[in-house]
């Protein structure tokens, strides 16, 4: 047997990103398996469903602290990066970047509204769709106007976040003559019902739903998020083009691509980590002492945790790069999942719906919060055990394959070996 060549620097590069892509490929998971399994207002406050004592605290807190949006943001950082690299490669072969990546972002859109009515009402591609138009403009910045850019939207989204606790505060603290008006109580619950602790009769509405078929989650889908993506535009798209136009910075700086020194990631990974993970365990004190109340739940879950969760990123960035070297063991069949990370999000959405669901296995309701994560380590084990087979095999994965053949108006070359 003959070792394996050292990989030239242009090739770590790129499986440096395919690594990054695929731990956050992975570790969404841990969050959005509560979507999948749970009443919606589970995600943001765990007393409103799933346990919140004992090893479901103890999950909740470790999600909170590590995991909660660090891994979104990782993938919007990587979006950003991607974009850059696509155009440059346009232009570089002559095409007009701009038809490439609007036609890009258009299939982009109609693969995440798909993805949004027809199997999983958590749905991020519609909204990066939309996004990725947003920030195309922008990335010929230079790398300290897009770094000043990025932070400054991020303190907008922590104004937009900050919107919610203002208004629970305000419901909270209004005259006793206003508080007993039927509007002023509907608004109130549902805030609580969405960030707090929901009704009886929310929760049976959302348990009836999900167990029961595909028809009926079908019809209230679409009745209820037919316009999610403009929600999510306005709530998030700050914060989400800010990663994009970081991650645009970090693939310039080197960040990204895995050329700085070793000790330049040590220093801003104890930089980083230091302050946030202190922070983050301060404000999961505080949601745990305050009995998970709304407003709590709104200002440190949604507000106050901003901040720390754009230096959590970089420090995520910094410690896989120290970690994970390309090329070697686990990295291998991470950079596999990180190239299939579009399949791989859409399979893993098609199986939880199917464990979940009243048309599959029907275990929506069923579970704890801690009894979760063994259906997560099992998505994780497909997913690493059939992407990198799959790509010894084929040069895409299969809606990858199915993506490019679409913005490119023709079949795209998907076998890796000709017969």
């Amino acid at each position: 047997m003959t070792a394996t060549p050292p990989l030239s620097s242009h090739a770590q590069r790129f499986a440096s990103l395919d690594i990054i892509r695929g731990v956050a490929v992975l570790g969404i998971l841990l969050l959005n398996i509560v979507g999948f399994a749970m009443p919606g207002a589970a995600y943001e406050n765990p007393r409103a469903y799933g346990g919140w004592h004992g090893a479901d605290l103890l999950v909740w807190g470790v999600n909170f602290v590590l995991f909660d949006g660090k891994m979104r943001g990782l993938f919007s950082f990587l979006f950003g990066a991607s974009l850059l690299l696509v155009t440059q490669r346009a232009e570089a072969s002559g095409r007009d970047p701009a038809r490439v990546h609007y036609t890009r972002m258009a299939w982009l859109l109609v693969f995440g509204l798909a993805h949004l009515w027809l199997v999983w009402d958590g749905d991020i591609l519609a909204h990066y769709a939309l996004i990725g138009m947003i920030a195309f403009p922008l990335r010929r910045l230079p790398t300290e106007r897009l770094v000043v850019l990025g932070l400054l939207l991020v303190l907008a989204a922590m104004a937009m976040f900050a919107l919610i606790p203002l208004q629970v505060w305000t419901l909270e603290h209004a005259a006793p003559g206003i508080a007993a008006t039927p509007a002023h109580i509907r608004q109130l619950q549902g805030f609580a019902d969405t960030f707090g602790t929901p009704s009886p009769q929310a929760i049976a509405r959302e348990l009836a739903r999900y167990r029961s078929g595909y028809a009926d989650i079908l019809q209230a889908r679409f009745a209820e998020n037919a316009t999610m993506p403009l929600t999510m535009l306005f709530f998030y798209g700050p914060e989400t083009l800010a990663y994009m136009l970081l991650g645009m910075a970090s693939l310039r700086s080197g960040m990204l691509t895995g050329t700085w020194q070793r000790e330049r990631y040590r220093r801003w990974l104890r930089s980083c980590w230091g302050v946030a993970i202190p922070a983050g365990c301060i404000l999961a004190g505080w949601l745990i002492a305050s009995g998970f109340g709304l407003l709590p739940v709104t200002l440190a879950g949604l507000t106050l945790t901003a901040p720390f969760r754009l230096l959590m990123i970089l420090g995520w960035i910094c410690l896989l790069q120290l970690v994970l070297q390309p090329g070697r063991g686990l990295a291998l069949h991470l950079a596999a999942a990180g190239r299939m990370a579009f399949t791989n999000y859409l399979v893993t959405s098609l199986i939880c719906t199917t464990v979940f669901y009243g048309y599959g296995l029907g275990w929506f309701g069923q579970l704890s919060r801690w009894q979760l994560y063994p259906v997560v380590f099992a998505v994780w084990a497909l997913i690493l055990l059939w992407s990198k087979p799959w790509l010894s095999h084929f040069r895409f994965g299969p809606f990858e394959w199915i993506w490019r053949s679409l913005a490119r108006g023709a079949l795209q070359p998907i076998w890796r070996t000709a017969f």
